[in-house]
């Protein structure tokens, strides 16, 4: 698909998790708007995914970063913006969600391990990477933060872990609280909820857990990554500026408030 909308030309962007599924349709999203963009995660798939959109004529690059490694992204994000000029777009999407033999852990199954693991990467990696972009974002002008949620941290979660609901449920407060903070800076900070998506965990339900799934959507069908994308897009160009601290849920309906 070609977009022609370009709210985003001369805009750097950081897209954390962007090996695959959400993280990589946001990247695809936020280049085809004119973006460039910086493809993050601990997988070296990540390189492939770049690049495909460079090879079809976007401005993409891939980095590996460890996300629960407090010191690499602040060596990263330093030397990121001084060789691109700045950075002007932070997404972040990168997150875990442990399963025991396929289902999710009860609490009285984790450990402190894993449930120190599923903080660090989901929430602990929001605060740091939005630390070191900040003074970035406020000197571009046009700041924009957007970070990933979920609908398990908006209503009772079912089909997730409670260290996972506990992250997004983290990651919701720290947006609001971020965003009252970085207002004065002109820098907006906001939600995404995604519901059931198209993703590569989704993909290995059987055909009757993707049918009983789908069956519980008023939209009846699944979302693809695009239209998170299009929600993140919204949220990092100008048509979003008058809006920060704010979750949007993009779930066909699945969850309403």
């Amino acid at each position: 698909m070609t977009n022609t909308i370009t709210r985003l030309t001369d805009r750097v962007a950081v897209v954390t998790g962007a090996a695959q599924g959400i993280g990589a349709g946001i990247a695809r999203r936020l280049a085809q708007e004119g973006a460039r963009v910086v493809l993050v995660d601990i997988n070296d798939t990540v390189h492939a995914t770049a690049a495909e959109l460079a090879d079809a004529g976007l401005l993409a690059e891939s980095a590996i970063v460890d996300v629960a490694d407090t010191q690499a992204i602040r060596r990263f994000v330093e030397a990121l913006a001084t060789r691109l000029g700045g950075i002007d777009i932070l997404v972040n999407n990168a997150g875990i969600s442990p399963k025991l033999n396929g289902r999710k852990f009860l609490v009285q199954e984790m450990d402190i391990e894993g449930w120190n693991q599923v903080l660090s990467v989901n929430l602990t990696s929001v605060f740091v990477f939005s630390q070191a972009c900040m003074p970035h974002l406020a000197r571009s002008g046009r700041g924009r933060i957007v970070n990933i949620s979920s609908q398990a941290a908006r209503t009772r979660p079912v089909s997730t872990s409670a260290h996972y609901a506990a992250s997004k449920a983290g990651v919701t407060g720290f947006t609001r609280t971020l965003a009252n903070e970085a207002g004065e800076a002109g820098v907006t900070v906001n939600c995404v909820a995604p519901g059931l998506i198209e993703t590569e965990m989704f993909k290995a339900f059987s055909a009757a857990q993707r049918a009983a799934s789908t069956a519980q959507v008023p939209l009846r069908k699944i979302g693809q990554p695009a239209d998170i994308a299009a929600a993140v897009a919204f949220l990092a160009s100008d048509d979003g500026g008058y809006i920060t601290g704010t979750t949007i849920d993009v779930n066909g309906g699945l969850f309403m408030t």
